[in-house]
């Protein structure tokens, strides 16, 4: 048995180096460094089936470290997943299943996408949340329908990122005892020997986060590795594995930061397979396939296992089994009798938001989520969902604490888990502290919704730090990320729509303060992402505004009118959709050939600039305010009707001459 193990390993490093050295560029050293630790992991722990990667109750595995892809290629195609030795030699090549760092979608065994260090950990605890919570609400003794691993590589990288620290710190809190940290700790990145940058204790800062922690002094050492993990499977915390391994095993530079994102020579790669007695290229032994393929057909074995307990399930548990089976089903929400109760008329947009939001979660209970520690001032929590904490796992409202970051990388990591519907809240100035997370989101297209308020200088006295001004800017500006600013109930029913029929990631900005209804808005023209709101036959002005400047843009339209100046009002709730649309729609709403167009509103964004000329107008926030009260510090900026139509008189007057 020893002997087919070793020779195993001995291959799956070849693979991996022969990977990394005929794509000319990749990171033979962790590759190599930890193929005894996911061999062990695939071979004896991981439940998993081949034929069915979107299997309920299959481990979940993330590749956090994802630079050590070249690896993870290799085990899948190892253990019969669809990457063939062809993709293999793809690597790094475009449009081939086997990107530089894993991409989810590209191959049905990767759960998320990672390379950006420290997020994948975060997913991953997302991942955890979203186990424990099913569990909870639809186990039944004897009857463990939902009880998954969650299994994280991640490296010492991965562990000086504070978005991976963060999401920790959460684990060890809720106590996700089915969550476990493989630690590929090498003391080695990229710039040198890890005791340059870090010195703490990691098994001393994960003990007191809540997790138990296992030590592995021969991390290179297969039979250790496994038996590791067997232990880490019986804790009931959270747990992280520390193996000791040195990077780049097998090379000439072994041990050193030079074999991070080395690729072997051809005389290196040479020396390295006669030194493990492998002639062959791109090969993988019939015996090694064969002793592979026992895990593969476990697995698949398993699975078959469960479904033939998930049917006796549905005889002896009918009720939850109805209610499991209708879990992540999508329901019929009328959109525009959402956005019609009165009682809006006298809202707040965050307290509209609060009601709606309470009002879909009554019908999707896969809508889970929580806030950055200001539950109570974004009113983001669902009022009768309770909430998840280590002894009830079952609640709906997550609380993150001040930990932004992690927050909105875990809530992709419950998306992907399965269909669930997380949700975010923090103040707009805060989601800068999201941003990669936001990018991750958008690049996967996950079902998460942001729900940002506080979203302009009317944040007033407490000052700059938390008026936002150029967070819109760089939220529109993530490709995939719908941003939606709505003016009032009716455009914020139809970011909800788009976000619960096209499941693709939307993004709220939410006024903290009461917005005066406009009485013109439209659920369908706000789904088109821009749309008229007031028209105007030949309009000479087009005012284009978003959100809180909407009814401040039909001030200066009405005045304008009095001068006998025709004006049109635009209302701009989301560009992303907007710009998706027909040319002729985009022309019409634009009505470029108006003598001006004016941009309205509170921030900085350029992105605005693409529906004007160069004649045209921007009323926009153009530096840090002070701390005052909102309606001062609006008017200081210039958004008042006044100061408006006095720079567009000019404006006029100007371009007349």
């Amino acid at each position: 048995m020893k002997k087919i193990i070793q020779k195993a390993i001995d291959h799956l490093k070849v693979l991996t180096a022969e990977t990394v050295s005929n794509a000319g560029s990749g990171h033979t050293g962790t590759a190599l460094g930890a193929s005894s630790i996911l061999f062990a992991l695939f071979k004896d722990h991981y439940c998993f089936d081949v034929s069915d990667t979107d299997f309920l109750n299959r481990d979940r595995f993330v590749l956090s470290a994802g630079h050590a892809s070249a690896l993870y290629y290799s085990l899948l195609s190892m253990f019969g997943f669809d990457v063939s030795l062809q993709d293999l030699q793809s690597f790094r090549k475009f449009g081939s299943s086997t990107p530089g760092h894993p991409e989810f979608g590209s191959i049905g065994a990767v759960e998320t996408s990672t390379g950006p260090l420290g997020q994948g950990v975060a997913n991953a605890v997302g991942m955890a949340i979203a186990e424990a919570f099913l569990e909870e609400r639809f186990n039944a003794i004897g009857f463990p329908i939902i009880n998954n691993y969650t299994y994280c590589f991640a490296g010492d990288g991965d562990l000086m990122e504070g978005v991976a620290l963060e999401a920790c710190a959460l684990a060890g809190t809720y106590n996700l005892k089915r969550f476990i940290l493989l630690y590929d700790s090498n003391d080695v990145t990229i710039d040198g020997r890890r005791e340059l940058s870090s010195r703490e204790d990691v098994a001393k800062k994960f003990k007191a986060m809540g997790f138990r922690v296992i030590f592995v002094k021969r991390g290179n050492d297969y039979a250790a590795c496994t038996r590791a993990i067997a232990r880490a499977k019986k804790s009931n915390k959270p747990c992280i594995i520390i193996f000791k391994t040195t990077i780049g095993i097998g090379t000439e530079q072994q041990g050193t930061s030079a074999m991070h994102s080395h690729p072997l020579s051809a005389d290196e790669l040479k020396a390295f397979k006669a030194k493990l007695g492998i002639k062959e290229s791109f090969f993988i032994p019939s015996d090694v396939r064969d002793y592979c393929l026992q895990s593969t057909i476990a697995g698949k074995l398993a699975h078959e296992k469960w479904n033939q307990d998930f049917a006796v399930y549905g005889t002896t548990h009918p009720e939850l089994y109805k209610r499991l089976l209708s879990f992540f089903d999508s329901k019929k929400v009328d959109f525009e009798k959402l956005a019609s109760n009165e009682k809006y008329a006298e809202m707040s947009m965050r307290d509209i938001n609060s009601s709606m939001l309470n009002e879909l979660a009554e019908k999707f209970p896969q809508i889970i989520g929580g806030a950055a520690d200001v539950a109570a001032s974004t009113k983001a929590i669902l009022t009768n969902g309770g909430d998840f904490v280590a002894g009830n796992k079952r609640g709906r409202n997550l609380h993150f604490g001040v930990r932004e970051h992690a927050m909105a990388a875990i809530n992709n990591g419950i998306a992907l888990y399965e269909d669930f519907l997380p949700f975010d809240a923090t103040f707009l100035s805060f989601s800068n502290y999201m941003i990669p997370a936001l990018r991750m989101r958008a690049m996967m297209q996950l079902p998460v919704l942001d729900i940002f308020t506080h979203d302009s200088v009317l944040v007033g006295e407490d000052g700059p730090t938390h008026q936002p001004i150029e967070q819109l800017g760089q939220l529109r500006s993530i490709i995939g990320l719908n941003v939606f600013r709505p003016c009032d109930a009716n455009e914020l029913a139809a970011a909800y729509k788009h976000y619960l029929t096209e499941r693709q990631p939307v993004t709220l900005v939410l006024a903290k303060q009461h917005v005066q209804p406009t009485g013109l808005s439209s659920t369908k023209g706000a789904g088109m992402g821009g749309y008229i709101l007031k028209a105007s036959n030949k309009a000479s002005v087009v005012l284009y505004s978003s959100g809180s400047e909407v009814p401040l843009a039909l001030s200066v339209a009405s005045e304008l009118e009095k001068m006998n100046i025709s004006a049109s009002v635009v209302s701009m709730p989301c560009m992303s959709i907007f710009d998706a649309q027909s040319e002729s729609y985009k022309a019409k709403v634009l009505q470029k050939e108006s003598k001006l167009k004016v941009v309205i509103e509170a921030s900085n964004d350029p992105s605005w600039h693409k529906y004007l000329s160069e004649n045209d107008l921007k009323i926009e926030v153009e530096k840090y305010m002070h701390s005052a009260d909102g309606e001062t510090i609006y008017a200081k900026a210039g958004f008042s009707t006044k100061h408006i139509l006095k720079q567009i008189l000019k404006k006029l007057k100007t371009d007349k001459k």
